[in-house]
Protein backbone atom coordinates (compact mmCIF):
# COMPACT_ATOMS: atom_id res chain seq x y z
CA UNK A 1 0.00 0.00 0.00
CA UNK A 2 2.84 2.41 0.83
CA UNK A 3 4.51 1.81 -2.52
CA UNK A 4 1.17 2.10 -4.34
CA UNK A 5 0.42 5.46 -2.70
CA UNK A 6 3.91 6.74 -3.53
CA UNK A 7 3.60 5.56 -7.13
CA UNK A 8 0.19 7.16 -7.70
CA UNK A 9 1.24 10.41 -6.04
CA UNK A 10 4.46 10.58 -8.06
CA UNK A 11 2.69 9.96 -11.38
CA UNK A 12 -0.06 12.54 -10.77
CA UNK A 13 2.45 15.09 -9.46
CA UNK A 14 4.59 14.65 -12.57
CA UNK A 15 1.55 15.12 -14.79
CA UNK A 16 0.57 18.26 -12.88
CA UNK A 17 4.11 19.66 -13.23
CA UNK A 18 3.51 19.71 -16.98
CA UNK A 19 -0.16 20.71 -16.96
CA UNK A 20 -1.10 23.93 -15.18
CA UNK A 21 -4.81 23.41 -15.84
CA UNK A 22 -4.70 20.05 -14.06
CA UNK A 23 -2.62 21.57 -11.23
CA UNK A 24 -5.12 24.41 -10.74
CA UNK A 25 -8.09 22.02 -10.71
CA UNK A 26 -6.51 19.82 -8.03
CA UNK A 27 -4.89 22.30 -5.64
CA UNK A 28 -6.52 23.10 -2.31
CA UNK A 29 -8.39 26.38 -2.52
CA UNK A 30 -10.84 27.00 0.32
CA UNK A 31 -12.71 29.66 -1.66
CA UNK A 32 -13.36 27.26 -4.54
CA UNK A 33 -14.55 24.59 -2.10
CA UNK A 34 -16.82 26.94 -0.16
CA UNK A 35 -18.29 28.98 -2.99
CA UNK A 36 -18.24 26.47 -5.85
CA UNK A 37 -18.61 23.25 -3.82
CA UNK A 38 -15.51 21.66 -5.36
CA UNK A 39 -15.19 19.15 -2.54
CA UNK A 40 -12.66 16.99 -4.40
CA UNK A 41 -10.01 19.57 -3.51
CA UNK A 42 -10.00 18.29 0.09
CA UNK A 43 -8.27 15.17 -1.29
CA UNK A 44 -6.85 15.99 -4.72
CA UNK A 45 -4.39 18.58 -3.42
CA UNK A 46 -2.51 15.79 -1.63
CA UNK A 47 -1.69 14.14 -4.95
CA UNK A 48 0.20 17.11 -6.40
CA UNK A 49 3.29 19.00 -5.24
CA UNK A 50 4.91 22.39 -5.73
CA UNK A 51 8.15 21.05 -7.20
CA UNK A 52 10.52 18.07 -7.36
CA UNK A 53 12.05 18.67 -3.94
CA UNK A 54 8.63 18.93 -2.30
CA UNK A 55 7.59 15.65 -3.90
CA UNK A 56 10.83 13.79 -3.13
CA UNK A 57 10.95 14.85 0.53
CA UNK A 58 7.34 13.89 1.18
CA UNK A 59 7.64 10.55 -0.57
CA UNK A 60 10.96 9.72 1.11
CA UNK A 61 9.44 10.33 4.55
CA UNK A 62 6.34 8.39 3.53
CA UNK A 63 8.47 5.42 2.47
CA UNK A 64 10.56 5.57 5.66
CA UNK A 65 7.63 5.53 8.06
CA UNK A 66 4.80 4.09 5.98
CA UNK A 67 6.27 0.59 5.85
CA UNK A 68 6.51 0.46 9.66
CA UNK A 69 2.89 1.50 10.18
CA UNK A 70 1.63 -0.72 7.37
CA UNK A 71 3.37 -3.81 8.76
CA UNK A 72 2.09 -3.24 12.30
CA UNK A 73 -1.45 -2.68 10.99
CA UNK A 74 -1.26 -5.89 8.95
CA UNK A 75 0.03 -7.84 11.95
CA UNK A 76 -2.82 -6.60 14.17
CA UNK A 77 -5.70 -6.47 11.68
CA UNK A 78 -4.67 -8.87 8.84
CA UNK A 79 -6.31 -7.78 5.56
CA UNK A 80 -8.17 -4.95 7.33
CA UNK A 81 -4.76 -3.44 7.98
CA UNK A 82 -4.63 -2.27 4.36
CA UNK A 83 -7.99 -0.53 4.76
CA UNK A 84 -6.97 1.14 8.01
CA UNK A 85 -3.68 2.28 6.51
CA UNK A 86 -5.46 3.81 3.53
CA UNK A 87 -7.95 5.56 5.83
CA UNK A 88 -5.07 6.88 7.94
CA UNK A 89 -3.43 8.41 4.87
CA UNK A 90 -6.56 9.69 3.14
CA UNK A 91 -7.98 10.96 6.42
CA UNK A 92 -4.73 12.78 7.09
CA UNK A 93 -5.05 14.57 3.74
CA UNK A 94 -8.63 15.70 4.38
CA UNK A 95 -8.44 16.42 8.12
CA UNK A 96 -5.24 18.45 7.92
CA UNK A 97 -6.93 21.17 5.83
CA UNK A 98 -10.08 21.65 7.91
CA UNK A 99 -8.50 24.46 9.94
CA UNK A 100 -7.27 26.24 6.82
CA UNK A 101 -10.64 25.78 5.16
CA UNK A 102 -12.39 27.59 8.00
CA UNK A 103 -9.76 30.31 8.05
CA UNK A 104 -9.45 30.92 4.31
CA UNK A 105 -12.87 30.03 2.86
CA UNK A 106 -13.37 33.63 1.70
CA UNK A 107 -9.79 34.13 0.50
CA UNK A 108 -9.63 33.30 -3.19
CA UNK A 109 -5.84 33.65 -3.23
CA UNK A 110 -5.02 31.02 -0.61
CA UNK A 111 -3.78 27.74 -2.13
CA UNK A 112 -2.04 24.63 -0.82
CA UNK A 113 -0.60 21.47 -2.34
CA UNK A 114 1.26 18.41 -1.14
CA UNK A 115 0.87 15.29 0.96
CA UNK A 116 2.54 16.75 4.05
CA UNK A 117 -0.57 16.46 6.23
CA UNK A 118 -1.03 12.81 5.34
CA UNK A 119 2.67 12.09 5.81
CA UNK A 120 2.51 13.75 9.24
CA UNK A 121 -0.39 11.44 10.11
CA UNK A 122 1.71 8.41 9.17
CA UNK A 123 4.78 9.65 11.06
CA UNK A 124 2.80 10.24 14.25
CA UNK A 125 1.01 6.94 13.90
CA UNK A 126 4.47 5.33 13.84
CA UNK A 127 5.40 7.22 17.02
CA UNK A 128 2.35 5.79 18.82
CA UNK A 129 3.03 2.29 17.48
CA UNK A 130 6.80 2.32 17.98
CA UNK A 131 7.73 4.90 20.64
CA UNK A 132 11.12 3.32 21.29
CA UNK A 133 12.25 4.24 17.79
CA UNK A 134 14.53 7.15 16.94
CA UNK A 135 14.16 9.73 14.21
CA UNK A 136 17.18 10.96 12.29
CA UNK A 137 17.16 14.41 10.74
CA UNK A 138 19.46 15.79 8.06
CA UNK A 139 22.75 17.10 9.44
CA UNK A 140 22.11 15.66 12.92
CA UNK A 141 24.28 12.55 13.49
CA UNK A 142 22.32 11.17 16.46
CA UNK A 143 18.76 9.89 16.54
CA UNK A 144 16.08 11.80 18.44
CA UNK A 145 13.75 9.59 20.54
CA UNK A 146 10.46 9.48 18.63
CA UNK A 147 8.19 10.83 21.42
CA UNK A 148 10.52 13.79 22.03
CA UNK A 149 10.68 14.54 18.32
CA UNK A 150 6.89 14.33 18.14
CA UNK A 151 6.39 16.78 21.00
CA UNK A 152 8.92 19.27 19.60
CA UNK A 153 7.40 18.93 16.13
CA UNK A 154 3.89 19.71 17.42
CA UNK A 155 5.09 22.73 19.38
CA UNK A 156 7.09 24.04 16.43
CA UNK A 157 4.25 23.51 13.93
CA UNK A 158 1.68 25.20 16.21
CA UNK A 159 4.02 28.16 16.78
CA UNK A 160 4.85 28.62 13.10
CA UNK A 161 1.20 28.24 12.07
CA UNK A 162 0.23 30.98 14.53
CA UNK A 163 3.10 33.16 13.36
CA UNK A 164 2.10 32.69 9.72
CA UNK A 165 5.25 34.09 8.16
CA UNK A 166 6.19 31.28 5.75
CA UNK A 167 4.62 29.53 2.77
CA UNK A 168 4.93 26.13 4.47
CA UNK A 169 1.63 24.59 5.61
CA UNK A 170 2.50 24.30 9.29
CA UNK A 171 -1.15 24.03 10.34
CA UNK A 172 -1.60 21.10 7.94
CA UNK A 173 1.45 19.44 9.50
CA UNK A 174 0.02 19.98 12.98
CA UNK A 175 -3.51 18.76 12.28
CA UNK A 176 -2.26 15.85 10.18
CA UNK A 177 -0.14 14.76 13.14
CA UNK A 178 -3.12 15.11 15.50
CA UNK A 179 -5.25 13.01 13.16
CA UNK A 180 -2.56 10.31 13.00
CA UNK A 181 -2.50 10.05 16.79
CA UNK A 182 -6.30 10.01 17.20
CA UNK A 183 -6.92 7.55 14.35
CA UNK A 184 -4.26 5.09 15.51
CA UNK A 185 -5.63 5.01 19.05
CA UNK A 186 -9.23 4.84 17.79
CA UNK A 187 -8.69 1.71 15.66
CA UNK A 188 -7.17 -0.10 18.64
CA UNK A 189 -7.10 1.62 22.07
CA UNK A 190 -4.58 -1.00 23.20
CA UNK A 191 -2.00 0.89 21.11
CA UNK A 192 -2.17 3.74 23.64
CA UNK A 193 -1.66 1.32 26.53
CA UNK A 194 1.40 -0.15 24.82
CA UNK A 195 2.72 3.32 24.06
CA UNK A 196 2.52 4.33 27.74
CA UNK A 197 4.04 1.03 28.88
CA UNK A 198 7.00 1.45 26.53
CA UNK A 199 7.56 5.01 27.69
CA UNK A 200 7.65 3.84 31.30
Amino acid sequence: MTILIIGITAIISLLAFQNKVLFDKMKFNAWEIHHRKEWHRFISYGLIHADWIHLLVNMFVMYSFGKIVEEIFQYNFQYKGYIYFFLLYAGGIAFSTIWDFGKHKDDIYYNAVGASGAVSAVVFSSIILFPSGKIFLFMIPVGIPAPIFGLLYLIYSAYMAKKGTSNIGHSAHFWGAVFGIIFTIAVKPEFLTRFIEQLL
